[in-house]
């Protein structure tokens, strides 16, 4: 297996006591958290989650 590496933009706003966070380059991909540290560590556990998902809905749609 060959391991990549990925980098994504990451948009951080601020409500409140809250950072929100989305990535342009993964639709549905978001995090929140107390601390921008806690959020973006949100974002990407979000983003491993649906490119992790799309990659099995890729692989079984392939032939046998």
């Amino acid at each position: 297996m060959t391991l990549m590496h990925n980098e994504f933009t990451a948009i951080v706003e601020r409500d409140g006591p809250w950072h929100i966070a989305y990535c342009a380059e993964v639709p549905g991909a978001n995090g929140q958290g107390k601390s921008r540290e806690e959020c973006l560590a949100n974002l990407r556990e979000a983003i491993a989650l649906i490119l992790e998902h799309r990659r099995e809905e890729s692989l079984r749609a392939l032939p046998g």
